[in-house]
This record gives C-alpha cells, sequence and structure tokens, in this order.
C-alpha cells in the first residue's frame, strides 16, 4: 500500500517529454486519495541541495523509515500525478513536519490558504 509522505522511485518525464529518468519523489496525496484512485500525487525529490524558493531540505534525520544516499531537496514546484503501477519501489518515508513544510510551500506556491 502506497501511504501519504512515502519516498517511492517513480519514471519522470523530462519537461520537454523527450525522455524520462528513475528518480525519487514523496507522496503527498492522502492515504484516502490513494486508497480510491489509481494514482498519486508526488512532489520531485533531488540531489542538488541549491536552495530554491518551493523547495524543502531533507537529510536522513528527517526520515521515519529509510535512508537517502545523500542530502537532498524536494521539489514542491515539481508535482506529478501518476498511476501506481508505474512506482518501482518504495525506499524511505518523511516525518509529519516535512509533509507540514512540503503543504506551506505548496500554499505559497499556488497562493491557496485554507480558511478557519
Amino acid at each position: 500500500m502506497l501511504r501519504q509522505r512515502d519516498i517511492v522511485l517513480i519514471p519522470i518525464p523530462f519537461t520537454d517529454l523527450t525522455s524520462q529518468k528513475k528518480r525519487p519523489a514523496v507522496i503527498i496525496s492522502s492515504d484516502n486519495y490513494n486508497d480510491s484512485n489509481e494514482d498519486i500525487v508526488v512532489v520531485a525529490l533531488t540531489s542538488n541541495v541549491e536552495p530554491r524558493k518551493f523547495s524543502v531540505a531533507l537529510t536522513n534525520d528527517e526520515l521515519e523509515e529509510g535512508a537517502l544516499k545523500v542530502a537532498s531537496m524536494i521539489r514542491v514546484d515539481k508535482i506529478y500525478t501518476l498511476n501506481k503501477s508505474i512506482v518501482i519501489k518504495t525506499f524511505g518515508r518523511v516525518k509529519p513536519d516535512i509533509l507540514t513544510k512540503i503543504k506551506n510551500s505548496l500554499s505559497t506556491l499556488t497562493e491557496v490558504h485554507a480558511t478557519p
């Protein structure tokens, strides 16, 4: 079962759609969504740790399960909806506070804010 906050390895297309590469990503869609749909929503993970807007730093200290080979950045501006069948493997899970940072960055990116 694929869960929100899982780190998965998936084929991600280049933005020009000419090719794809196996890349890690973090599942951001809810468990309810994941259980009732064939798709998942993910954000890309990169080993390029240069600070940039709409990115969240990620090290092994922020993982609940698994391990990263190197420190990484979660690219909140690289969002994909993908069929679950293309997931190659699950190899980690981020802590809840990382998901909160992703949500905050996504809210800033989209300028959509929850109302109290």
